[in-house]
């Protein structure tokens, strides 16, 4: 059996299209959803990152507007530019770019941003909305996730499922969605002792760890889904995720391709909060 695919390209084509006609209706009554993008430095993958969020929005029919800042920027001026940001009430959302230089407290920033304003999904608010079922915003790659399953009519409820990764950003808040969804969750991580024993009993993966081959196709069991949130290098300089996909695509019924799998996802929830963080503050 090969896997399908499951197409990232072409569900944010979708999701897209359906984000640009909500906010042309916002538009009618006279909101503009606004996404602002604040860049401090000059680290190369943040500056492409920050290109395609911005790009994103404007064809998408949103608002976007991009500060970039000298890495020599203080705590301080970042925090000020956040509260003036806050209190613009054309600007719905607020991202600012990590990493940060060293010298600025990312988490003292993030704590800054209103968690009306959160479209990232990282202030210690929005964790507590999604640890307690309430509204808030989702982080936006395992919200692509979470997207991704529905697209293909997956229902989670009874299932295993095993998250690869522990971080902030992916593992803690996918685990946290998958729960909402009725799945039994296991969480894997650097200190797990026979992650192919649990592996084996999953019938989703989703690998957030950032290492490659850290799934292999012995380690999966037929007809698994499997999401692959990695960004990594091959021995050729192509980009690939966390999954040995070759093998993988021949053991599981669904799987997500690096690139073009969850990468395209992140960035289309991310519009998909600002927009909802618009239609929140029009109501």
């Amino acid at each position: 059996m090969t896997a399908q695919l499951i197409d990232g390209n072409a569900l944010s084509k979708q999701l897209r299209t359906e984000v640009a006609t909500r906010a042309q209706a916002l538009k009618a009554k006279g909101v503009t959803p606004g996404l602002a993008v604040v860049l401090v430095g000059d680290n190369p993958a943040s500056q492409v990152y920050v290109r395609n969020k911005v790009k994103a929005c404007e064809d998408s029919g949103l608002h976007s507007v991009l500060e970039k800042y000298e890495a020599t920027m203080t705590e301080a001026d970042l925090l000020a530019r956040v509260e003036a940001l806050n209190n613009d009430p054309s600007i719905h959302g607020i991202l600012v770019q990590l990493p940060l230089p060293a010298h600025i407290d990312a988490q003292k920033v993030i704590e800054a941003i209103s968690p009306a304003k959160d479209v990232d999904g990282f202030h210690i608010a929005s964790a507590g909305a999604l640890m307690t079922g309430m509204p808030g915003f989702w982080p936006c790659t395992p919200y692509g996730c979470m997207k991704m399953l529905e697209s293909i009519g997956y229902d989670l409820r009874g299932k295993h499922a095993v998250v690869i990764g522990r971080s902030n950003i992916v593992g803690k808040p996918m685990a946290l969605m998958l729960l909402q969804k009725d799945a039994t969750v296991t969480v894997a991580h650097s200190r797990t002792q026979n992650l192919k024993a649990l592996t084996l009993q999953a019938d989703v993966i989703v690998a957030a760890v950032g290492k490659r081959n850290v799934l292999t196709a012995d380690m999966v069991k037929p007809g698994a889904v499997v999401l692959d949130v990695g960004m990594n290098r091959n021995d050729e300089g192509k980009l690939c995720g966390d999954v040995d996909f070759e093998g993988v695509k021949e053991v599981a019924s669904h799987i997500t391709p690096v690139p073009g799998g969850v990468g395209p996802m992140t960035i289309t929830m991310l519009l998909v909060n600002t927009l909802e963080a618009a239609e929140r503050a029009s109501n």
